[in-house]
């Protein structure tokens, strides 16, 4: 580039840069298009071009765009992550695994779809309506399938797979380690399990216990809402929930026998099966209510 096309694209990308801040996304695709323009040979604004288009959902887009700066600077970590979000996205597995692997990231198999085992990460799934942080076994660096029983409000159910950023959006804690929160993208495939409420009561945690454990030995899921689920501020949602700041915390309460279970299973007839015979193991126990909510 000339000194003076080099000023004005750079002038440019700092503006797109700018708007992209302010939420301006047409706007901003519009400056890093004229950068592109007035310094073809630059790969900043292509990439940046890239993250309004990942931001929009619009995969083909954001491929070309993250193989454009990746032709122009190969020793792009960021592009590659990026070309491989998009390219997990669209189900181009040679592209994703490519750029997965020149990242510096090992995969299964040779070819195909990646289905790997790459732990527990926590994702905070329809984060921009009604954002729920739920536990996910990672299949590869972009996809992720839900492990928790969701609340109905975010709309996602037990192994939904689930597209997930890269960006750290916060923090949790995993046994004695802290792992970082990441931002569903866009729900990829959708499960076969319905989302149903049980209230029941139960006497001890070993009650409740039994009720995952039946669920879990049948082949579907079910969570003790009133003990799982933890409202946070944004601030605390997006950083440290344990240090970010104080809260005032309610006391420890006695143990409560009214329990509220989110369960994932095929159909009510079959979740009442099981709750039945929960029952009729244990003294004490009861089943108060089964609604279907998602």
């Amino acid at each position: 580039m000339g000194w003076l096309s080099d000023f004005r694209a750079r002038r440019k990308n700092q503006l797109g840069n700018h708007r992209r801040d302010q939420g301006e996304r047409e706007a901003a695709a519009r400056a890093y298009r004229d950068a592109i323009r007035l310094g073809p040979s630059w790969e900043a604004p292509w990439f940046n071009l890239g993250l309004i288009h990942k931001e929009r959902r619009e995969w083909p887009e954001a491929l070309q765009c993250n193989l454009k700066a990746l032709e122009l600077r190969p020793d792009n970590p960021p592009a590659y992550w990026n070309l491989g979000i998009a390219a997990t996205a669209l189900e181009r597995w040679d592209l994703a695994r490519m750029a997965w692997q020149r990242y510096g990231i090992e995969l299964p198999g040779a070819d195909g779809p990646i289905e790997g085992d790459f732990g527990l990460v926590p994702i905070r799934v329809d984060p921009e309506e009604h954002p729920e942080v739920v536990w996910c076994r990672r299949l590869d660096p972009a996809r992720a399938r839900i492990e928790n029983v969701p609340t109905p409000e975010c709309g996602r159910r037990w192994r939904d797979v689930v597209l997930n950023d890269g960006e750290p959006r916060g923090f949790r804690r995993l046994g004695e380690n802290e792992v970082p929160v990441f931002n569903e993208l866009q729900v990829l495939k959708r499960s076969d399990a319905g989302t149903f409420r049980a209230r029941v009561k139960a006497a001890s945690k070993a009650d409740c216990d039994a009720v995952e454990q039946a669920f879990d030995a049948a082949g579907w899921a079910a969570e003790d809402w009133t003990s799982s689920f933890r409202r946070l501020c944004k601030e605390c949602s997006e950083g440290h929930p344990d240090t970010t700041h104080a809260h005032d915390e309610p006391p420890a309460a006695e143990w409560q026998a009214s329990r509220d279970f989110g369960i994932a299973c095929v159909d009510s007839s079959t979740a009442r099966r099981l709750l039945e015979s929960w029952i009729q193991q244990g003294a004490g126990r009861e089943v108060d209510g089964l609604e279907q909510i998602l």
